[in-house]
C-alpha cells in the first residue's frame, strides 16, 4: 500500500512509526528538513521537502498512484487543502485529515466534510483521542487501557495481575469456572514483554498484564474480583501547558466527582492562556520538577498524577518523581520507543502512546475488512476488530469452526442484538452480527482476507 504522510512532528512520527512495521511504501513530507533527516534515519520512508497542499509536491511524489494521503501537518489549513488537491488533481482514493481547532471540529460544521466541500474520508484530532483515552482510565480506576466496543455495550480494558489478586496462580480455566455466571474473555497477556493467547491450563503470574473483554456492567465487579484496587481519582495534577493538559481539564471541570485539578507548566504563556479559558482549574507555571511547585501544587495528596508534556524523558521523570512523592496512580505520555528501559523501571505507571491512540482512530479506514471500530493495543503488540456482519458477506452463515483463523489470532466475543456470545466452533454467524476479535501484526493480511466483502 503506498501512503503519502504530511507532517514529520510528533503526530505524524507517531503515524508513520506504526504503519512502517506493515509492508507499506511510505513517502513522508515537510518543510522542515531536519525533522525529514530525523524520520529517515529511524523509518524505511522516502522524505520530501515541500508542503504537502502544493500541487506540484504531491504531483513529484506521486500522489495519482497513492491510496492513502494522511495530511497532519501542525497547520489545519494546510491539511484541508491538501485533502482538497489530493481528491480534486489526483484521485487519491482516502483522505485523512488533522484537525485541532475546536471550530473545525464543531459538530454544527460536520457537514463540510463531504466530496461536495471538503473530500475528507476522516478528520482525526490527536490530542483529543490522547485526552480522551486519559480519562477512560481515571474513570475506571486500576486499569492500564480502557477501550469502548459495540456501541458501548462492551469494554476491553487492561490492568496488572499483583499479589493482591485473589486469582493469583489460579488456571485460566479456573477463572473462567469462578466465574461461569458473567459473560467475559482474557483475550491476551503481557507476560515480561511478550503478549500470548492463554491457554486453559495457563496459571496466572504476578505482574501479568490482563486484556480482557466483558460487557460494561460486568467490568467493575470482576475488576474488583481479581483484586484491582478501584479508588476514586478526585485530586489531580497535570504536567503540561499544551492542548491535551487544557482538554483533559475542560472535561474534568464536567465531573463531579473530581475534587480538585491543578496543571503545572513552565511556559508563562500557555499559563496564562490556560487560566483565562478555565474555571475551576489551578494554573501553576513554573519548573515542573521544582520541590517548591510540586508543594504548591499538594502533590503528596493528589490521587493521580498526567504528565503529557512534548518530551517523554520529561513526562518519564515526573512519574518517577510522583511514585517518590507516594502517588500511587501515574499517567506518562510517550511518543518514542527511545525510553524502554526507563519505563519498565517505573512499575505500574500508565503509559499512553501517542502513536497507538492516534493509529486506532484510522485503523478502520486503513484495513480492508469493513471495520466498524479498530484499536491499537499496547505498545502494537495487535490489534482489537470490531464488525458488523453484512447479508453479502462471505462469513455470514458460516460456522465458526469453517473459518481458517490465523494463529495468534482469535474471535474474542460475538454481540447478537443485547446478548453477549464467547466464541464456539458450533456458532453459525449471521447478519447484523457485532464480531469483536484479537489480530495480530502477522495475520493482519490474512484476516482481511477472511472478512473481506
Amino acid at each position: 500500500m503506498k501512503i503519502i504522510v504530511g507532517g514529520a512532528g510528533s503526530v505524524g512520527r507517531s503515524i508513520i512509526g506504526y504503519l512502517s512495521r506493515a509492508n507499506n511504501d511510505i513517502v513522508v513530507v515537510d518543510i522542515n528538513q531536519e525533522k525529514l533527516n530525523e524520520i529517515s534515519r529511524e523509518f524505511d520512508v522516502q522524505p520530501v521537502l515541500g508542503s504537502i497542499s502544493h500541487p506540484d509536491i504531491q504531483e513529484k511524489i506521486g500522489a495519482d498512484t497513492a491510496d492513502i494521503l494522511i495530511s497532519a501537518t501542525a497547520n489545519d489549513e494546510v491539511n484541508l487543502v491538501a485533502c482538497q488537491v489530493a481528491y480534486s488533481l489526483f484521485n487519491v482514493p482516502k483522505r485523512i485529515a488533522r484537525i485541532d481547532s475546536e471550530y473545525f471540529l464543531n459538530p454544527m460544521w460536520n457537514i463540510l466534510y463531504n466530496e461536495k466541500s471538503l473530500p475528507i474520508d476522516l478528520v482525526i484530532s490527536p490530542d483529543n483521542e490522547i485526552a480522551e483515552a486519559i480519562l477512560r482510565v481515571i474513570d475506571i480506576p486500576g486499569t492500564k487501557e480502557v477501550y469502548s466496543l459495540a456501541d458501548d455495550k462492551v469494554y476491553l480494558v487492561s490492568f496488572k495481575c499483583n499479589s493482591n489478586c485473589q486469582l493469583y496462580n489460579f488456571s485460566i480455566s479456573d477463572v473462567y469456572e469462578n466465574f461461569k455466571d458473567i459473560r467475559f474473555h482474557i483475550v491476551q497477556i503481557l507476560r515480561d514483554g511478550q503478549n500470548f493467547y492463554p491457554k486453559p491450563d495457563e496459571m496466572l503470574k504476578c505482574n501479568d498484564e490482563i486484556y480482557m473483554l466483558a460487557g460494561k456492567g460486568d467490568i467493575l465487579s470482576l475488576l474488583h474480583n481479581f483484586g484491582v484496587e478501584q479508588k476514586i481519582n478526585e485530586n489531580i495534577v497535570i504536567f503540561g501547558g499544551n492542548a491535551i493538559a487544557y482538554d483533559l481539564a475542560r472535561k474534568l471541570e464536567e465531573n463531579d466527582n473530581i475534587v480538585s485539578c491543578k496543571i503545572i507548566t513552565n511556559n508563562t504563556k500557555a499559563a496564562v492562556k490556560l487560566a483565562e479559558s478555565l474555571d475551576k482549574t489551578v494554573v501553576i507555571q513554573g519548573e515542573m520538577m521544582s520541590d517548591v511547585i510540586l508543594k504548591d501544587a499538594g502533590i503528596d495528596s493528589a490521587d493521580i498524577t498526567i504528565a503529557v508534556t512534548e518530551q517523554d524523558k520529561d513526562n518519564l521523570l515526573v512519574s518517577l518523581l510522583a511514585r517518590h512523592n507516594h502517588i500511587c496512580s501515574t499517567v506518562s505520555l510517550v511518543n518514542s520507543r527511545a525510553y524502554d528501559s526507563l519505563i519498565d523501571n517505573i512499575g505500574d505507571n500508565i503509559i499512553i502512546d501517542r502513536s497507538a491512540v492516534t493509529i486506532s482512530k484510522i485503523l478502520q479506514d486503513i484495513r480492508k475488512a469493513g471495520l466498524s471500530n479498530a484499536y491499537s493495543l499496547g505498545r502494537g503488540f495487535g490489534e482489537i476488530w470490531e464488525i458488523k456482519l453484512k447479508e453479502d458477506q462471505p462469513v455470514t452463515g458460516r460456522k465458526l469452526s469453517d473459518l481458517s483463523i490465523p494463529d495468534r489470532c482469535k474471535i474474542a466475543m460475538i454481540v447478537r442484538d443485547e446478548q453477549i456470545l464467547l466464541p464456539d466452533a458450533s456458532i453459525v454467524l449471521n447478519q447484523d452480527d457485532i464480531v469483536i476479535m484479537f489480530v495480530s501484526p502477522l495475520g493482519i493480511k490474512k484476516m482481511e482476507q477472511i472478512f473481506a466483502y
